[in-house]
């Protein structure tokens, strides 16, 4: 068992500095969030499956992101109103939620954003989870 933590601690240390030297802080912190999401399920074998998981999920790069908020603001983009708490994760449904296409220069074509209670999103489409909360 305490072999199994020190592996794990030693993959959430070097995922997420793996990932900020490839792709940015957004796969950095998809790491964080899936070590911690896994952590909270599956132990410290979650921490490694949830960390690896959430670096492949990526997302807008922190450089990126108040650029994107305000092209998201001029878009007018309206607010779907979701009952429950909006995580990274959270599976949204596939009607009644617009999904809108992510401009290039943004570097995620494989994923569309909604705004959602008030937060923009970004979603995942082929399965409506949400990949990434931006402020």
């Amino acid at each position: 068992m305490i072999r199994h933590a020190l592996i794990a601690t030693a993959l959430l240390i070097s995922v997420p500095l793996a990932a900020t030297a490839q792709q940015g802080a957004g796969v950095a912190a998809g790491a964080t969030s899936g070590a911690v999401g896994g952590a909270i399920v599956g132990g410290p074998v979650g921490v490694v499956v949830g960390g690896v998981a959430g670096a492949v999920v990526g997302g807008i790069a922190e450089d990126h992101r108040a650029r994107f908020h305000h092209y998201v603001v001029e878009e007018r983009v309206p607010s779907y109103a979701y009952e429950r708490e909006v995580v990274v994760g959270a599976e949204l449904p596939a009607g009644g939620v617009r999904y809108y296409e992510v401009p290039p220069e943004y570097g995620v074509p494989e994923y569309r954003y909604t705004v959602v209670n008030d937060q923009t999103v970004l979603v995942d489409p082929r399965t409506h989870r949400v990949v990434q909360i931006l402020e």
